[in-house]
């Protein structure tokens, strides 16, 4: 095995092609920082028809996956020394950066997905966190399976190309991220501000503090600190 580890159970592998073709992740794929192994549930189903799934006991609509396979699948992972196991689930704690940012010193993941109307309870011991990447219900757990996927890797070392591109970024402090511009200096009648051409880095940087302030007040205010909104409020 190279890199740090994705294990991830899924009843549609073909789901995550779609990381291969993300700059970052293709990045860490090919530099063997990260290895993405998907195993598919229905090679775990049962009988004949690798039936992964069954009718709720009590009734109910839609159908619930089964335990057999996805503990089988669970079992033939190779579990490294700093692993965790994740179910994704509507159910689950919001995702949040310093979740990403925990896991990225793991040394491996394995990321069980949800399908159908839910999967049977006893699934549920499997994991060591159960995730949601928000208040909304999705038709299985690819999507939030590969949001991690892509959150935690471009957090490993030699995975960015200028690893301090992370350092201002939004959600890794109490505020959100500043604006940023690029050539050309006027566009369409909006221009770059005066202070980012300046040559000043003192103004710079505390032109990119004010912003920040004001952009997490205006948009996020629930992530601020105390001593933020103090200053604001006295501003």
């Amino acid at each position: 095995m190279s890199g740090f580890n994705f294990d991830v159970i899924t009843l549609f592998p073909k789901a995550f092609e779609l990381i291969n073709n993300l700059g970052v992740i293709t990045r860490a794929l090919d530099k063997n920082l990260i290895d993405v192994n998907l195993l598919d549930l229905r090679e775990y189903g049962e009988g004949s028809y690798r039936q992964v799934d069954d009718k709720p006991y009590g009734g109910g609509a839609g159908m619930v996956l089964k335990p057999e396979p996805i503990y089988k699948a669970y079992e033939s992972i190779r579990k490294l020394p700093k692993s965790k196991t994740l179910l994704m689930t509507p159910q689950g704690k919001v995702l949040k950066q310093k979740d990403l940012a925990r896991w990225s010193t793991l040394d491996q993941i394995i990321i069980i997905c949800g399908q159908y109307e839910g999967f049977d309870e006893r699934i549920r011991c499997l994991a060591d966190e159960e995730i949601s990447i928000g208040d909304y219900v999705l038709s299985g757990g690819e999507i939030p399976a590969a949001t991690i996927i892509n959150g935690v890797s471009r957090l490993l070392p030699g995975t960015l190309g200028d690893p301090d591109s992370l350092i201002n970024e939004s959600h890794n402090s109490s505020l959100l991220e500043y604006p940023q511009y690029t050539r050309p200096q006027v566009f369409r009648d909006m221009k770059v501000p005066d202070v980012l051409t300046s040559g000043n880095h003192k103004d710079i940087k505390l032109w990119r503090k004010e912003q920040q302030l004001k952009r997490t007040n205006n948009r996020r205010r629930d992530l601020m600190k105390s001593d933020e909104l103090r200053k604001l409020d006295c501003d």
